[in-house]
């Protein structure tokens, strides 16, 4: 029973990330869930684990009720709180959150609490539909109908097949190289014809305020914002891991953090780019390298 949290601990932050999409929110979030544990009558909790997924489950719930609200007034695409890690040392990200990729947290937003809750719980975390009945209060048989319905509204974010690691890999450094080089056509070909790009700025720094859509547009609008005159001339690109998948941080000796870029790759191709440019959400702190 002693060491029972520490053993759960990554799965109940994987849990709270999944229902936050805030690393920062799911770690106050367990945090919480410790209190309660450490209050817990110990005899009365025969198994640990489910206790402790029913106390986190249902405080992040009442955290992200508040949060979407937060998030409706929000300047400009919200994007989940990325998983940065130095891929030179990615036990730093030890945690079940990495089950959770930026497309599947994004499908996520087009749920509500509940919907979020059974689709993280059952598709991410394989718990049965009896277990997430007893977290939420609701039948098996509801529980079910709730998860058809979430992944109705979701959509499948992982329809598309595996991608290579290496050839992930390659991709992304090609497509990143040309589009630090300029090379709108070559930029145009990376893309899927159907990709999209997020630029979240939160209003604090300037970004697109909507999604673009298509390779034409997408490889237009990322050659333009590099060849203007404000792009800083002491860029530094470091290869970072973001929720599992490749891409870079972008700094500047000159103005510091810039921005997290994460590219998705999939079927050949790039299928869509996210920009986290908030330095009020996203880390600008990156451990060094052993």
């Amino acid at each position: 029973m002693k060491d029972a949290f520490a053993a759960c601990r990554p799965r109940l932050l994987g849990i709270a990330y999944g229902l936050l999409g805030e690393l920062t929110e799911a770690e106050d979030v367990v945090q919480d869930a410790w209190l309660r544990w450490d209050r817990a009558d110990r005899e009365a909790v025969r198994n640990p684990e489910p206790f402790l997924v029913t106390v986190t489950t249902r405080l992040a719930l009442d955290r992200l009720r508040s949060a979407r609200v937060r998030r409706e007034v929000y300047v400009g695409p919200w994007l989940p709180e990325p998983l940065v890690v130095d891929p030179e040392t990615p036990e730093t990200a030890a945690i079940e959150a990495e089950k959770l990729n930026l497309a599947l947290l994004g499908a996520l937003e087009r749920l509500n609490p509940v919907e979020r809750a059974v689709l993280v719980l059952r598709d991410v975390f394989d718990l049965e539909y009896a277990e997430i009945a007893d977290v939420l209060e609701k039948t098996p048989a509801n529980v079910r109908q709730i998860a058809r319905r979430a992944r109705d509204h979701a959509g499948d974010p992982s329809r598309r097949r595996p991608v290579d690691e290496e050839e992930r890999e390659r991709l992304t450094t090609v497509f990143l190289t040309a589009v630090a080089s300029g090379d709108i056509d070559r930029v145009r070909d990376l893309l899927a014809a159907d990709a999209i790009m997020y630029t979240d700025g939160g209003g604090v720094v300037t970004a697109a305020r909507k999604p673009i859509y298509g390779a034409e547009k997408i490889a237009r609008f990322m050659v333009r914002v590099q060849n203007k005159s404000q792009f800083p001339d002491d860029p530094i690109y470091t290869p970072v891991l973001v929720n599992g998948d490749p891409g870079v941080r972008m700094d500047s000796e000159s103005l510091g953090f810039l921005s997290i870029v994460a590219v998705e790759v999939a079927d050949g191709a790039v299928q869509s780019i996210r920009f986290f440019n908030n330095p009020e959400r996203f880390p600008v702190e990156f451990p060094s390298r052993r």
